[in-house]
């Protein structure tokens, strides 16, 4: 049937054909684009034509149309706003969720309900509003590399004829990523199959954690890939009291290890050392791992990577050693930072986040493994992939159409080398320095840790605590309702979630503190100061209110 433009009674700021969805739900105001965007619109939907096919006959046309969508998502990029309008949960989901329409719907009133209906509602993380992380997915070379991913098509399930030369894109970025960690890599005329590359790209870090959990259950009992769980006690994980990511846990239940995650105490967000050679001791040939974070996802401090490492290794040197160093993998740019990493090398494997830490649209991640022979612990076959030496479709669980996602790193990658990666770290740490210095000169104000990376957790004060006899649930509730506050405006972003107190006012109670992250180089001492400006405002109207209201913390990555 061929596609027709439709004629609906206009709603609100909205074009006549798009303010009545398919399925007639009734009307709604929706927020119309900036006039520059307005502007881009009419550009695009001019060029792109209405046919449903991309061919040579219609190639110019879509390249221009394509070429106007681009700046649009240029200027969404370099916006200041991190949304144009807030709207809540039950009206975006009214706007946007129908039946499927019955008729086509021609490309060009696709996009315009998109930039109407869709993108002023849209989150914009680079802005440098944006303060709680850092996930700002603007670096030019990883953008080119999306773009030229999605058109070229490749699919790494296998090498021969499905990616001939996006497989070896792929096994140089790994070997990048294992020689920033510093792990050893083969001569190149030695790498001869996916086997001895050391590595894998994944969707994210809870793929990658979940694949070394595999690993490490593997290691602990061979052949569960074949025969399954038989004694879930003997896999048992250790991971740090309060600040362990939920990825651990969920992957040991996704791998049919039950819920065995061992918690043990920390100081200042590390491991007790004591605590954890008595844990170690306490559950003796019952642990198949221990996991250390290099940055974790709260506060992003580093453990002690080489103490943990040679104390569980005097124990038992059979455990699995793991490293999440989604946050952390960034002090292996920089000679400067280095040591602060000393010891990952000595790792059984590493979880890397580049989404996270190096500006790449989402999503990337990688599992290093120190040995690269341990990927065969976790491989399976299928005569519908090709028993070949490059295909990695043998070595990706979960994973079977596997996109060429590692092309934007390796953009990203060139583009700067390792001085451009230098530069890029020490930037932001910079940025974090001032923030601290700033947050410090504000008494109201506690620092909850010394920042290892990006990422600061603080607390505003009432104005009336006692810091002798401190009440946590009178300090939780102030600070839940400032980041209610700050959700529901959309104006600035601060993130928020429960840790254990370190000391800084009452050892072990849960707090639920505020957290700033500097990883946004368009970050400016204006935004500094103007968030701790709106903070106290916030809470200065929240103490003066009759009665506090908490909320529930958004989730953490």
């Amino acid at each position: 049937m061929e596609p027709a433009r439709r004629l609906v009674p206009p709603g609100i700021g909205v074009p006549a054909r798009l303010a009545n969805p398919a399925g007639g739900h009734p009307t709604r105001a929706i927020p119309a684009p900036h006039r520059e965007d307005t502007e881009i619109l009419m550009r695009a939907t001019d060029a792109l034509p209405d046919s449903e096919m991309l061919t040579p006959q219609t190639a110019a046309r879509f390249a221009a149309g394509f070429k106007q969508l681009i700046d649009v998502g240029m200027r969404f990029k370099l916006r200041d706003e991190i949304y144009q309008r807030r709207w809540d949960p039950e009206r975006i989901r009214d706007r946007l969720v129908h039946d499927l329409p019955e008729d086509p719907t021609v490309l060009p009133d696709i996009v315009e309900d998109f930039l109407y209906s869709v993108l002023p509602l849209c989150k914009n993380e680079n802005s440098p509003y944006f303060l709680g992380f850092g996930d700002t997915g603007d670096d030019p070379a990883a953008l080119a590399g999306g773009l030229l991913g999605l058109f070229t098509q490749q699919n790494l399930i296998n090498q021969s004829f499905d990616a001939p030369s996006a497989t070896f894109v792929e096994i140089a970025v790994l070997r990048w990523l294992r020689q920033l960690i510093g792990y050893a890599n083969l001569p190149v005329p030695e790498v001869t199959c996916v086997w001895n590359v050391g590595g894998l790209v994944t969707p994210g870090g809870t793929a990658s954690n979940t694949v070394a959990m595999m690993l490490a259950r593997e290691h602990k009992a061979p052949g569960c890939m074949t025969r399954g769980v038989t004694d879930p006690g003997q896999f048992g994980v250790i991971v740090p009291r309060g600040i362990g990511h939920y990825s651990v846990k969920s992957a040991l239940t996704w791998i049919g290890c039950g819920s065995q995650v061992i918690e043990v105490d920390t100081v200042d967000f590390r491991y007790d050392l004591g605590a954890l050679r008595r844990t170690l001791r306490q559950h003796q040939g019952r642990i198949m791992a221990v996991v250390a974070y290099a940055g974790d996802s709260r506060t992003q401090t580093i453990e002690n990577l080489r103490a943990v490492h040679d104390l569980v290794r005097s124990v038992d040197e059979k455990i699995w050693l793991h490293i999440d160093a989604c946050w952390g993998f960034v002090c292996t740019f920089s000679d400067a930072l280095r040591a602060r990493i000393e010891g990952i090398a000595d790792y059984d494997s590493v979880t890397v986040d580049p989404h996270k830490v190096m500006a790449v649209p989402y999503s990337v991640s990688a599992l290093l493994t120190k040995i690269p022979e341990n990927l065969r612990l976790i491989a399976s076959y299928s005569d519908l992939i090709m028993q070949e030496d490059f295909a990695f479709g043998q070595v990706t669980p979960f994973i079977g159409t596997k996109p060429w996602a590692s092309l934007k790193l390796w953009m990203m990658m060139r583009a700067h080398g390792r001085t451009g990666l230098a530069r890029l770290v020490e930037r932001r740490l910079d940025i974090t320095q001032r923030f601290v210095a700033a947050l410090d000169r504000r008494p109201r104000f506690l620092r909850l840790h010394d920042p290892d990376l990006t990422a600061v957790a603080f607390l505003y004060l009432p104005t009336d605590i006692d810091p002798d006899r401190p009440d946590i649930d009178r300090i939780n509730s102030l600070n839940q309702e400032i980041h209610r506050r700050i959700l529901d405006e959309g104006r600035w972003h601060l993130h928020q979630f429960s840790i254990p107190d370190p000391g800084r006012l009452q050892t072990g109670a849960i707090l639920y503190p505020l957290r700033f992250m500097g990883a946004n180089p368009r970050i400016e001492q204006h935004h500094i100061d103007g968030v701790l400006d709106h903070v106290e405002t916030l809470a200065a109207e929240i103490e003066h209110a009759p009665t506090l209201t908490t909320a529930t913390p958004e989730g953490h990555q």
